[in-house]
């Protein structure tokens, strides 16, 4: 059984080389910048007319009311949510189905 012959050991300076070469050619790996929503502009105080609008429809339209749900329907602020849905539980309007401090749920008052 003959072995093949041996090949020439490559020197110091020649492996750097050739590390370098392979290492310039694929650069730096790159981070994605993750999935960027956009920002929802959403009204941070009540004029009179959504005052009025909210405390009207909600009681009514809505089955179920969470502070996520409100602000989709009538793109308030999550804190204007929350503080509208305290004031109409305090005034009986709606009822408290659920009051975990995560996600508060209620629904209309019959």
């Amino acid at each position: 059984l003959a072995m093949p012959p041996k090949q020439p050991q490559k020197s110091k300076a020649q492996k750097a080389l050739a590390a370098a070469s392979s290492s310039r050619n694929k650069g730096k790996k790159k981070w994605s910048k993750g999935k960027v929503r956009e920002k929802k502009n959403y009204a941070v105080v009540l004029d009179s007319e959504l005052h009025k609008k909210l405390f009207s429809e909600v009681p009514k339209k809505m089955k179920m009311i969470t502070v996520y749900t409100m602000v989709e329907a009538y793109k308030v602020n999550a804190s204007v949510a929350r503080r509208c849905i305290r004031e109409l539980a305090n005034a009986g309007k709606i009822k408290c189905i659920s009051n975990h401090s995560a996600m508060p749920i209620y629904t209309r008052s019959a």
